[in-house]
């Protein structure tokens, strides 16, 4: 079945997956779904590290706990139906919602295979001093069958670590633990305050990692929460065909001004 490729569909992931997108036809998808940790809001206009701090609160980032649980199951339930049986999707989370994720999407059927921790560089400080620092992030990778593809040489490449003899080395000192800052400078998008277009951005670093590790050039992609179009813009750079699936005209628009520069 041949599918429409290279777009953003607007709309609601679950219905999306319903009536836009046939089964076992994805690749790979990356997920940066909601991680339901807003609800408050936390200004530091004058933070000395980093520049000035904004806590994400955002409507579409914020449900009550049985809510929050029942969407993740229908959004992956759709993911597991769209996906190939050699496909991956990878899912960035938080502690907030991590243990969520992984319950559910064993209980569908996905087989957990390892879990990526980005370390953020430029995070913010502890503010309270009552908890651990938050400094890092995660990356689920789970499969669906047994013939997942996984580039091995190709992730060596990106290894900064290099043997004694200069060599290219394998990447547990890499991959397992990512140290990368925060987006920020020209890779930032920002509105014409001066402030972040969009939360939660991810670095295009992260989704080169992502999309060269479990697919190959012709492949395609699905970016179910699209946001500011990072998984289209690394794509296309790559060689990869994309779908992007974004409810927020905001966000298509800044996704879509993002991938016509490619």
């Amino acid at each position: 079945m041949k599918i429409k490729h290279d777009y953003i569909i607007q709309g609601d992931c679950v219905e999306v997956f319903k009536k836009n997108i046939g089964k076992n036809l994805i690749d790979l998808i990356y997920a940066d779904p909601p991680y339901n940790l807003s609800g408050k809001s936390l200004n530091l206009v004058n933070n000395t590290t980093g520049g000035p701090f904004y806590k994400m609160n955002e409507d579409w980032d914020t449900w009550n706990y049985s809510d929050y649980v029942n969407f993740s199951k229908q959004w992956l339930l759709g993911c597991y139906g769209v996906l190939k049986e050699t496909g991956s999707i990878y899912i960035s989370c938080t502690y907030h919602n991590i243990g969520e994720i992984i319950f559910v999407a064993k209980s569908i059927g996905f087989k957990l295979n390892n879990i990526i921790t980005w370390y953020k560089t430029n995070s913010m400080p502890n503010i309270t001093k009552r908890v651990f620092t938050h400094a890092t992030e995660y990356v689920c990778w789970f499969v669906k069958g047994k013939k997942w593809k996984y580039n091995y040489e190709e992730l060596k490449l990106l290894n900064p670590e290099k043997t004694k003899e200069g060599q290219t080395k394998q990447m547990r000192d890499f991959l397992s633990i990512i140290n990368h800052p925060i987006v920020q400078g020209k890779e930032r998008i920002k509105g014409t305050d001066g402030r972040a277009s969009h939360p939660t951005q991810k670095p295009e670093k992260l989704l080169e990692i992502v999309i060269k590790a479990s697919s190959d050039k012709g492949d395609l992609v699905l970016d179910p929460f699209m946001g500011s179009g990072t998984t289209a813009v690394v794509a296309k750079r790559l060689g990869r065909k994309w779908i992007g699936i974004e409810k927020e005209k905001k966000y298509i628009n800044i996704a879509e001004a993002r991938i016509n520069k490619i």
